[in-house]
């Protein structure tokens, strides 16, 4: 199968060729701990998903490698420190474990690798030795700094010119840059942060080193696939490859990827504006992880994006049906994607024609006879865990609580006390206590027998 990806450092379309069919690699940049991962932090961790379960279909899942980093040093976590008076360790420890915890309630599969900043310090000053001896480098007044006059490719990524790209950096003037441009590799500690010792003084890395250091260490000086969002494509993107071409001698990486920015309610997710959504809140508050994430595949990964609370509650309600559709589905053994679905993805990441074809199955199933259904149901489960949806048992989805809303042994509590007042007659009381349930969007279901079942809408 043919499979095509926009590369951001042609510009193109591309048919993606892999260096090795047999070991097809892909980094995304991970997160920095120093807090919870809002919506537009998650939109790379889902879209990239997507990416890493298409590869696995057509390459084997044992032939392709996944590296996402942490990122658990850096100026943000100190500050954070410094305001909180917690330790690094503890804020970084913490912030991770909820990071890991949010992104499985959006069904992310783990990466191969998970490398952590600290513990690749020695292959970060190694790579920067190598930079320093090859000319690409410099130290200068305990601060280690690539020096761009050096690589004539600089900027090909994000095709500026020098003077726009310094200037949309903000980048710091310093007397001990030969060039304004020029971006710290490795940089001084003072006794209160953390440091390592190093041939130029006791420090800590800069974040462009950080990312070519373990890509190299985890997937090879080049690999196939680097993606990450719109916003890292300069300076961090840019840089990186500046530094892992330079001191490898070949390309970073082949083919580069970047989702769009997500917009709330239209406007710039800002916490001044109060439309900022962390993903462990919108958790918290009781909303599926799988509806956000569809919500965040319901745009094509390239285009800007507006995130809102009536698109989750919009998604939900077409997963309800998807569920649906699933409902007395028996296990009919491995089943195939449809290739419609295939196509969508092998075009681009094509998420919202492959969620169309999705509802197109949906439509299949709710018409087909008895004999039909089982297998398009069975197509259905496989060609929605390519894009990481439908991976509960329809009971499980409909019967998951909301903030707010009734448990699930108050709700069978309530069933149980209509279901006796039937029996005695009180049909008011049994009334009573169904518009109670569907107050609180709870369904009843009743069966032959006098068994009651329920979801919720």
């Amino acid at each position: 199968m043919s499979l095509k990806f926009h590369n951001t450092l042609s510009g193109k379309l591309e048919t993606f060729e892999p260096i090795d069919a047999n070991k097809v690699r892909m980094y995304v940049c991970g997160p920095t701990v120093y807090d919870f991962a809002h919506v537009g932090n998650a939109r790379p961790i889902v879209v990239f998903d997507v990416l890493y379960r298409l590869l696995r279909h057509v390459y084997g899942a044992s032939s392709v490698q996944f590296t996402r980093n942490i990122t658990d040093v850096d100026d943000k976590i100190i500050e954070r420190a410094l305001e909180s008076g917690e330790s690094i360790e503890v804020i970084t420890q913490r912030t991770t474990d909820t990071f890991h915890e949010d992104i499985a309630a959006l069904n992310a599969l783990p990466p191969d690798f998970e490398p952590r900043c600290t513990g690749y310090i020695p292959q970060m000053v190694a790579m920067i030795e190598e930079l320093i001896e090859n000319g690409h480098a410099y130290a200068a007044e305990g601060h280690a700094l690539f020096a761009i006059d050096s690589y004539d490719g600089y900027g090909r990524l994000s095709k500026r010119d020098m003077q726009d790209m310094i200037a949309g950096a903000r980048i710091e003037v310093a007397p001990y840059k030969r060039n304004p441009g020029d971006f710290v590799l490795w940089k001084p500690s003072s006794d209160e942060q953390p440091g390592w010792p190093s041939p130029w003084g006791r420090g800590r890395p800069g974040w462009h080193i950080e990312c070519s250091a373990m890509a190299r260490d985890t997937l090879g000086a080049s690999f196939d696939i680097h993606a990450g969002g719109l916003d890292l494509i300069f300076p961090h993107h840019e840089n990186e490859i500046a530094q892992s071409c330079s001191a490898n001698g070949q390309e970073m990486a082949h083919t580069w990827m970047h989702n769009g920015y997500i917009t709330v309610n239209g406007e710039k997710m800002s916490k001044s504006l109060g439309n900022f959504y962390t993903v462990h809140q919108l958790l918290e508050e009781g909303i599926p992880g799988e509806a956000i994430r569809m919500a965040l595949l319901s745009g094509h990964y390239r285009s800007p994006m507006d995130f809102s609370k009536e698109k989750i509650a919009e998604v939900k309600t077409q997963l309800n049906r998807m569920y649906r559709a699933l409902e007395g589905a028996e296990d009919s053994g491995a089943a195939q994607p449809a290739d419609a679905v295939l196509a969508a993805l092998s075009d681009d990441l094509n998420t919202p024609q492959a969620l169309a074809e999705l509802h197109a199955l949906v439509t299949e199933i709710n018409k087909a006879d008895a004999g039909n259904k089982p297998a398009l149901q069975a197509q259905l489960r496989a060609s929605a865990n390519l894009l990481g949806l439908l991976e509960q048992e329809p009971k499980a989805w409909f019967q998951g609580a909301s903030a707010g809303q009734l448990s699930a042994d108050e709700i069978e509590a309530m069933i149980a006390a209509r279901i006796e007042a039937r029996a005695a007659k009180d049909f008011a009381k049994a009334d009573a206590l169904r518009d109670a349930l569907v107050a609180d969007g709870v369904e009843l279901l009743d069966r032959p027998g006098g068994k009651t079942e329920w979801r919720r809408l």
